[in-house]
């Protein structure tokens, strides 16, 4: 059992000692995956690491945490936290961009196709992972954890309590089913 996992139950019988030892605790992990993720950012966001750690973890409770019943259950949380903060923050910036004075220009008139902006591309990824998630909602918390959250795939595992070969062939399936329909919303 990790320690984690011990503070949370010492958490659930009351115990402060473990209250003021959890966000330590958990706050260099939160804080590596989210560098992670940022460093995969398009250039010029204002959004930070450790910005996205403390919002995720102010949307998660703040010091008055809600009852975690795992690590599993936390990191979890934790991703979806970030992946809602990033997903918000994408629709915002994109928001400016539609509209206001700007030309639609037809794609079949483009001669060279440019890459979606990452924006968009998160978005497009949200919403199949939503539809994903309907189908499949463990795969779809998998990667939830390691996308969003920055896990690789070993960590993931032990956080969702399953083997690291069953997440392998999670990830396989579920980046293979995502990519496909990734592929046709485009």
């Amino acid at each position: 059992m990790s320690e984690l996992t011990l503070i949370l139950e010492r958490i659930g019988r009351g115990d402060q000692a473990a209250k003021e030892a959890f966000f330590p605790l958990v706050y260099e992990e939160l804080r590596r995956l989210a560098a992670g993720k940022m460093s995969t950012e398009a250039g010029g966001h204002t959004l930070q690491p450790t910005a996205l750690v403390h919002e995720a973890w102010l949307r998660l409770g703040g010091d008055a945490q809600p009852g975690w019943q795992n690590r599993r259950h936390f990191f979890g949380a934790a991703a979806e936290a970030m992946r809602r903060i990033l997903i918000e923050r994408a629709r915002r910036r994109s928001a400016v961009r539609h509209g206001g004075g700007q030309e639609r220009v037809d794609i079949n008139d483009v001669e060279v196709a440019q890459p979606l902006p990452l924006d968009g591309r998160l978005l497009a990824l949200n919403e199949v992972l939503d539809r994903f998630a309907s189908l499949d909602p463990e795969k779809a918390e998998l990667v939830k954890l390691r996308y969003f959250a920055g896990l690789p795939v070993e960590d993931a595992a032990q956080a969702m309590g399953i083997s690291p070969a069953t997440a392998h062939r999670w990830w396989v399936f579920a980046r293979a089913w995502l990519i496909r329909e990734m592929q046709g919303s485009l």
